[in-house]
């Protein structure tokens, strides 16, 4: 049934969709910075400031970005650059996209001016004076930085345009080592909008192929929609890796499964249990595309949280069945295997779809977390399901085969000792298997302890662990482990960076790179809307207006722009210069600020007056390292402000959009998965036999959760979306492989404590140890993605696996054999009247097929 539900569910495939919107994912599904640009866009509907500064002011809409740089830090400002960069302006103009019945060109699609021209950045009006400039062999045209003036008097900007500045006295610019271009186009409807996105592609092509032709510069194109693609570029570049990765997990699967016993080894199981999780996950994508569900890259994830569970659960089941008499028949066999192992397995799981379930409820803000955490709720529900049903099905015919003496591989019967003598060594050295009647009734041993694992913790690993000589050294470890876990605790910061999640040798990166190398000087554009009419020219609201500029030049972080309000004349027709003056003076004050710009939105009254309905201003802010916890801050300052202010306006970036309420809306998974599975713990301890085993549990996820949120700061590792549902994941795991051996431990009575620990871990170390190996080994191969996501996933689920690791098989054994519970040191010997008689009568049919039937008499 399992099998047949998933390759139904597979099926749906076909109506396979991917997730283009970046936005929808990653911002903050309820932020304030949403509904501040749907006011913005009502109020300022075409946005014509682009050409006065380099910014997205109202919303990124559709363009193409170039920076041009030269390998050798050249002057980007000679004449053969200049002469360059203008050849490649005339080349991106003359871009077509061909379309039936038409072609569309840049002139077409471009956003235009007020005198009807397309927008251009005015640093390609510099480098034209330039040229002219040269060609007459006139010396007194200079550029200036950040403000520079051209012939036609015009103040233009070009601090986002001239990058790696050196300048003279008087800021005269000496050399330029980067110059960026950007051309932006008009999206306002689907045809329009699939225009240009079409004319961004062969924008980047032109670039490109442009760069082939001279080989001394280095060009960085970068458009609107290079940040999706990049993105879903991620899992491109993953399938071999994760093809790899399966490869790997088959091989160990296989071989922590086996042994040198041909009847007693079950190869088969660990092809089997991976098979599950496999099947699993398939049926879970099924349902997501069967509700309409679309994939993003952030689902590369879920494969590896079910290879730890379910996995795990596969491992601990066949641990229980090594557990069993091997004289007892295969359905009391796996009676007792679903005894031992189901109900731990089903608790866990229950922990999982708790804490992945608050995950994808409506608490969540960010909708990739959201989705990753549902989806990841529904493929653990089924892991569950295809456990009790497709695995304990395969456990039960492996069970037959090895009642039969068959072959774990093969299937073949097993000959008798005697009859092997006779056939060469390989073919013995395959059939090697012990049979019952090989072993003395006086023998206690368990045919199972040949396997490797379990004869290396029995024998070595459990007495060393719990050495007293050992135990000092594990335990300074431990203190070694929380120092440097703290000191990484204490530098934790958020990384709202969206090229944390593309691909690594991808234009975003590389134009990001450049970016922050050349143009760092100055911030984005920060646009202060007045969404209210008021009087600019009564005394009283200049000094509501300039009470408020002040407090902007107190937060020391911005140059304002303010050129076009001083050329109007409002209402009565005074003048409104002096006004505009005092605005500027004010600004000016501050050595941070030094020019400024202000658009109005005008309505006309019944007597022909005109009332200001709307206005703006844009402040970028001036500095050499601008973090995004400081610009974060600094919107939370400007709102405070905002509530203050006698004047209602309000402060817009599209970048705002992912920063607002980032930090809340990125831990809340977290916080809530956290507070949840506390609150099951608490729950659960009034039910458990023991509450000690939910305080030990309590204890130990802390100190997991807390190294390795203290360990990937110290692997520079920020805490963003992937991050976070690693650690809701890392709750999981850690309750995955410790809540069996707490469990066994605690619940275990007389004799010693560190016979307990030696006990706990020799019933459920190997299980633990065989998932880890696996899970490691299908781990290593995400290390070599080319990708940011998936190198942030591949250090958090690695610090998880490992840190949780060291708790299991070295931090718990040594704590416990010297804190509660405490246990009786010596056992109760028992009256030889108590002692019990067994009698055992052995029915062979004709199969050889033994059928033991106890009577047991007191």
């Amino acid at each position: 049934a399992p099998v047949l539900i998933s390759i139904l569910l597979g099926a749906s495939f076909s109506r396979y969709q991917v997730e283009e919107s970046v936005e929808h994912l990653l911002a903050p599904a309820h932020s304030l910075a949403k509904i501040e640009r749907s006011l913005v866009n009502s109020l300022f509907p075409v946005n014509r400031s682009k050409h006065r500064l380099y910014s997205d002011l109202q919303t990124p809409g559709r363009y193409g970005r170039v920076i041009i740089t030269s390998f050798r830090k050249a002057n980007m400002l000679d004449q053969h650059h200049t002469d360059l960069i203008l050849k490649l302006h005339s080349a991106v103009t003359r871009i077509q996209v061909q379309r039936p019945g038409f072609n569309y060109t840049f002139a077409h699609i471009c956003i235009l001016n007020n005198d009807k021209t397309c927008i251009v950045d005015d640093i390609v009006h510099v480098l034209e004076e330039l040229k002219a400039a040269r060609s007459s062999n006139r010396t007194n045209f200079a550029i200036t930085y950040p403000i520079t003036h051209l012939k036609d008097g015009r103040e233009v900007y070009n601090g986002h345009q001239l990058g790696g500045v050196t300048v003279h006295s008087k800021d005269r610019v000496k050399s330029a080592e980067a110059i960026q271009l950007t051309y932006y186009l008009q999206a306002i409807n689907s045809l329009n909008d699939m225009v240009a996105e079409k004319w961004e592609s062969i924008f980047c092509d032109t670039v490109e192929l442009f760069q082939k032709s001279n080989r001394k510069v280095k060009m960085y194109p970068f458009t609107s929609s290079s940040l999706k693609e990049d993105f879903q570029k991620t899992s491109r570049v993953s399938e071999r890796y994760l093809i790899t990765s399966l490869v790997l997990v088959v091989t160990l699967a296989i071989l922590c499964c086996s042994m040198q016993d041909c009847v007693r080894s079950k190869p088969w199981l660990g092809l089997l249990g991976l098979l599950t999780v496999t099947l699993a996950t398939l049926t879970a994508a099924g349902i997501i595309n069967l509700t309409g569900g679309k994939y993003n890259s952030t689902f590369l994830g879920i494969p590896f949280i079910m290879l730890g569970h379910g996995l795990y659960g596969t491992f601990e089941m066949l641990s229980s069945w090594r557990k069993t008499r091997e004289d007892q028949h295969v359905k009391e066999r796996t009676a007792a295997v679903f005894a031992d192992s189901m109900l731990s397995f089903s608790l866990t799981t229950a922990m999982y779809l708790v804490t992945f379930g608050i995950g994808a409820s409506p608490f969540t803000n960010i909708e990739a977390a959201r989705i990753f955490c549902c989806n990841s709720c529904i493929a653990i529900f089924f892991n569950y399901l295809y456990v009790l049903s497709f695995y304990g099905s395969s456990l039960v015919f492996t069970g037959y085969i090895e009642n039969n003496y068959q072959h774990s591989i093969f299937c073949r019967k097993v000959p008798k000792p005697e009859v092997l003598q006779e056939k060469p060594a390989w073919y013995r050295f395959l059939l090697t298997a012990k049979f019952s009647e090989d072993t003395a009734d006086s023998e206690e041993t368990n045919t199972y302890e040949s396997h490797l694992l379990v004869w290396f913790l029995k024998r070595y690993y459990c007495d060393w662990i719990t050495n007293t000589y050992v135990k000092p050294f594990v335990v300074l470890f431990y203190l070694v482990y929380i120092s440097f876990a703290l000191m990484g605790y204490l530098q934790v910061s958020e990384g709202s960076d969206l090229s944390n999640i593309v691909a690594t040798a991808t234009r975003t990166i590389e134009y990001t790179t450049a970016q922050q190398k050349y143009f760092s000087n100055y911030s984005p554009v920060i646009g202060f809307y007045i969404y209210e009419s008021i009087e600019y020219w009564n005394t009283s609201v200049q000094e509501d207006v300039l009470e408020y500029t002040k407090g902007f030049v107190r937060i020391s972080w911005f140059e304002s722009y303010l050129n076009y309000l001083r050329k109007l004349n409002i209402s009565t027709g005074l003048p409104k210069k002096n006004f505009t003056d005092m605005l500027r003076n004010s600004f000016l004050k501050a050595p941070q600020f030094a020019h400024f710009t202000e658009d109005i939105i005008f309505s006309k009254k019944y007597n022909n007056e005109v009332d200001v309905v709307a206005s703006r201003m844009f402040l970028v802010a001036k500095t050499m390292e601008t973090k995004r916890e400081e610009l974060y801050d600094l919107l939370e300052t400007l709102r405070k402000l905002s509530l203050t202010s006698k004047v209602k306006f309000i402060v817009f970036n599209p970048s705002f959009v992912y920063m607002d309420r980032y930090a809340s809306s990125v831990g809340a998974p977290l916080q809530n998965s956290c507070i949840s599975a506390l609150f099951l713990l608490f729950f659960s301890a009034f039910l458990v036999a023991d509450s000690l085993i939910n305080v030990w549990l309590t204890l130990t996820v802390a100190s997991v959760e807390f190294g390795v949120i203290g360990f990937m700061t110290l692997w520079k590792v920020e805490l963003d979306c992937i991050s976070v549902l690693c650690l809701i994941y890392g709750i999981n795991y850690t309750i995955d492989n410790c809540a069996p051996l707490l469990s066994t431990f605690v619940l275990g009575k007389e004799f010693t404590r560190t016979k307990w620990v030696k006990n706990a871990l020799e019933v459920h170390g190997v299980a633990i140890l065989q998932s880890y190996l696996c899970y490691i080994v299908g781990l290593i191969p995400l290390a070599a993605v080319p990708s940011n996501l998936t190198r942030t996933l591949f250090r958090c689920l690695f610090l998880i696996a490992l840190v949780t690791f060291f708790h299991c098989f070295a931090i718990l054994p040594v704590i416990l054999t010297f804190l509660p519970p405490s246990k009786k040191k010596r056992k109760e010997k028992k009256n030889p009247e108590n002692r019990e008689e067994i009698e055992c009568v052995e029915m062979v049919d004709m199969d050889s097929t033994r059928v033991v039937d106890q009577i047991t008499t007191v």
